[in-house]
């Protein structure tokens, strides 16, 4: 018998989706996705516009990660005139992008996990949600909103505007520190350092236990899988510049080239049920899953490079080991970025070279300009194609939840096999698929570039007999 269960609030994650579980004649998983129902349509958007334009434009993406596809637009740009921003621009850039990490990293570790992490993967959906987080552990809520907050106001003051920043241009960036504007990033860095440090063991704490609660988001939510990031000439983790680096499941390296040649390793296709494409890492005998974003940042870097991360970085391997594949461990990985990106702040704010020259000319003369940074959720790349007018004749863009695209799928056939099958919990199937999904932290609208609402609907069906067993949206 077909049955609808409604629940409210819907999902936390960005974007339209719907997951599909299609199960055998014996009762046994046969197959399940994600189905992205968003249109992708932003390459064609940005064809025929100014290539100055690319930064304003691509920040309109979207408005949870806008900061990223800013300073990917902009290293395209550059690339694309052969100009190397003065030493002074590129600090400010990272200085901005630090910002934006430590207010999307918050919102993931605290307003879209927190609810799971808080208040149980059991707990009713009504109140599991960021509201029943403030009503459950006001302090630490409002210590997590206010790192969060301090974050988009780093963002927001060096980047000209909070949600879809402006100042980051071809050559440089058009903002010039002044002493009390960094007076006030300084109070800044410094109030978001010291709420990470306060938060970061209650996260933790809060993470183990729930997985202690699910032992099968550990032992069975496992993917060996490649892992994809970004590093510089020594390993050290980089997030707005340096070489695309692979590693096998193993952990050995596999691969390591500048943005512009990553044609030559990545590679996207269709699949038949989804708008958003997915990626494989193109490599000696044939085509390869991997994963992108904090976990597999974690995989293939030597270091963060500043103090407090490399210790928890540390902590982490001794514990858990690298490289490591449990999808359920993505939290743990992204508060370690989060604490860096508070250490790093401050240490852009003490250096000499943030005062100088902030922005070269630029002329286009027609050719080829890729960039890349880390997205919060992983690479993101960006391709542009310019004539001799500085006008774009074409342009692709690789997202992370499209690289991501295929371990999602994996680990929703995962959560179905130890959460739903043979069982007859709805709540249990929802909330298994829900928590598996945002460990991803996927945006859905970068991913098919187009706007979305937020609900995700759970069907399960037997395909054969065209029949719903069961609905959850």
């Amino acid at each position: 018998m077909n049955k609808t269960i409604t629940i409210d609030p819907v999902t936390r994650i960005e974007g339209h989706a719907r997951v599909f579980i299609d199960l055998d004649e014996g009762g046994g998983l046969a197959a399940a996705g994600l189905v992205v129902n968003e249109l992708r349509g932003f390459e064609k958007i940005l064809t025929g516009m100014d290539a100055d334009r690319m930064p304003l434009v691509t920040a309109r993406i979207c408005g949870v990660c806008p900061t990223a596809h800013h300073l990917a637009a902009t290293n395209a740009l550059d690339n694309a005139a052969g100009v190397e921003p003065p030493p002074a621009a590129k600090l400010l850039r990272e200085l901005m992008y630090m910002g934006h990490l430590i207010h999307s990293h918050c919102l993931s570790l605290f307003v879209l996990q927190g609810p799971d992490l808080v208040l149980g993967l059991d707990a009713d959906p009504a109140v599991r949600n960021v509201v029943g987080v403030v009503r459950a552990v006001p302090e630490i809520a409002k210590k997590a909103l206010q790192c969060r907050s301090i974050g988009q106001k780093i963002n927001e003051l060096v980047g000209g505007r909070g949600t879809h920043p402006v100042t980051s241009v071809a050559g440089g960036i058009a903002f010039v520190l002044d002493a009390e504007r960094e007076r006030q990033l300084n109070a800044w860095a410094e109030e978001a350092h010291g709420l990470v440090l306060e938060l970061a063991p209650v996260v933790k704490q809060l993470l183990m236990k729930m997985l202690d609660a699910h032992p099968a988001m550990v032992e069975q939510w496992v993917v060996p899988a490649w892992s994809v990031g970004t590093v510089k000439p020594d390993g050290t983790i980089a997030l707005v510049d340096g070489e695309i680096r692979a590693v096998d499941e193993s952990g050995a390296r596999q691969g390591q080239f500048p943005t512009a040649d990553y044609t030559g390793y990545l590679s996207e296709s269709v699949v038949d049920f989804s708008y958003m494409k997915q990626v494989a890492f193109l490599a000696g005998d044939g085509r390869h899953d991997y994963r992108v974003g904090p976990l597999a940042r974690l995989n293939v870097t030597e270091r963060y490079g500043t103090p407090l991360a490399d210790r928890e970085r540390e902590e982490f391997i001794r514990t858990i080991g690298r490289p490591c594949h449990a999808n359920a461990l993505q939290p743990y990985a992204r508060l370690i970025e989060l604490l860096y990106c508070t250490e790093r702040a401050q240490e852009i704010l003490a250096d000499p070279q943030l005062h100088g020259e902030t922005r070269l000319p630029v002329k286009f003369a027609g050719g080829r300009g890729v960039g890349h940074v880390e997205a919060p959720r992983g690479t993101l790349i960006h391709d542009y194609e310019i004539d001799e007018n500085g006008i774009v004749r074409a342009a692709n863009l690789i997202v992370a939840t499209q690289q991501n695209y295929a371990l999602i799928n994996a680990m929703i056939a995962q959560a179905a096999s130890s959460h739903v099958i043979n069982r007859p919990d709805d709540q249990a199937l929802l909330n298994a698929v829900e928590f598996g999904i945002r460990c991803y932290d996927p945006c859905l609208s970068c991913a098919t570039h187009a706007l979305g609402t937020m609900p995700l609907e759970i069907v399960v069906n037997r395909p054969r007999h065209s029949q719903v067993i069961r609905r959850n949206c």
